[in-house]
């Protein structure tokens, strides 16, 4: 347990730094500034932080404490599912913005203007809140003022009981789920034919597609978010016991692992932030060996 509990911190840190390098990257450089791409990719990076850190709490919460407070649950569960459905949404908008940049080329930046990216980032926590909040305004309907003050275990069936809002998210994540991937497999195809018709030589067209597999597995991951809890309760009847081992196998298959490839894929892949990225490492690097060698200077006056 203790491995576990290690290895998951561990990942959290790796993580952590390799998100704080691009969002200081793109903030130090203005031209990802008016780039939607770009706008759009950081937005996804904060996002995935903020999420990383809230379920990584919580995880680590259920085997510490394993029950807490429901209104500081409420909070970590609502903002867990804020961020978790806007990662898909927001590979959505990236999607249609490069079939538009590739589709599109002499309209992308008449209809991807910095000002419409902004709207689109607003819409989509709009879309990611609205549903959830109504589970917390009927709770607080539902529920009397003690059961706030109680501790439970932080599980989102714990918190918000009513069999109504099960079958709101249901519905909910249906429509969602289908929306968002018939928008990404009409995107990539699109991109795909275009990618190949457009390409002069073999390699392009493969980075093309790779990249495209990527985008893909990606949004897989992500979206077994939407079946977890179901495929979790099947699991634990086939192999009653192991409600543990599963669990972890769950977060780590469908919150880690796609928060890793947000950098591999938009970070260290594209030419133009992987040259900005090595100007910021190399420019730690240089301030390390400075402090390094100020440090014996100055115990040598001493």
């Amino acid at each position: 347990m203790f491995f576990k509990n290690l290895m998951v911190v561990l990942f959290w840190l790796l993580l952590s730094y390799i998100n704080g390098s691009l969002v200081a990257t793109f903030f130090r450089h203005r031209t990802f500034y008016e780039d939607p791409r770009y706008i759009l990719f950081i937005h996804m990076v904060i996002n995935d932080s903020i999420q990383l850190t809230v379920t990584i709490t919580l995880f680590l919460l259920s085997y510490i404490l394993y029950r807490i407070n429901v209104s500081l649950c409420c909070f970590f569960i609502l903002v867990a599912v804020f961020t978790t459905r806007n990662t898909p949404l927001n590979l959505a908008s990236m999607a249609i913005e490069r079939y538009i940049a590739i589709c599109e080329p002499l309209r992308h930046t008449q209809i991807c203007t910095v000002r419409r990216t902004y709207i689109v980032i607003g819409m989509i926590w709009f879309i990611c809140a609205a549903p959830d909040i109504t589970d917390l305004f009927v709770t607080l309907a539902t529920e009397s003022m003690s059961f706030f003050h109680e501790s439970v275990s932080c599980l989102r069936q714990n918190v918000f009981k009513d069999p109504i809002l099960a079958q709101k998210r249901l519905a909910f994540d249906v429509i969602y789920f289908s929306c968002v991937f018939l928008t990404l497999v009409f995107t990539y195809l699109r991109i795909m034919f275009a990618a190949r018709a457009l390409s002069t030589d073999k390699m392009s067209a493969k980075r093309a597609r790779n990249t495209i597999l990527l985008h893909g597995a990606q949004l897989a991951m992500c979206m077994l978010s939407y079946i977890s809890p179901s495929v979790e309760i099947v699991l634990n009847l086939i192999f009653p016991g192991r409600g543990v081992e599963i669990r972890f196998a769950n977060y780590l298959i469908v919150y880690l692992l796609p928060r890793l490839l947000s950098p591999i894929i938009y970070g260290v892949r594209d030419k133009k932030f992987r040259k900005y990225l090595k100007i910021y490492f190399q420019c730690n690097r240089c301030r390390v060996n400075v402090k390094m060698m100020v440090a014996p200077a100055n115990r040598d006056d001493e």
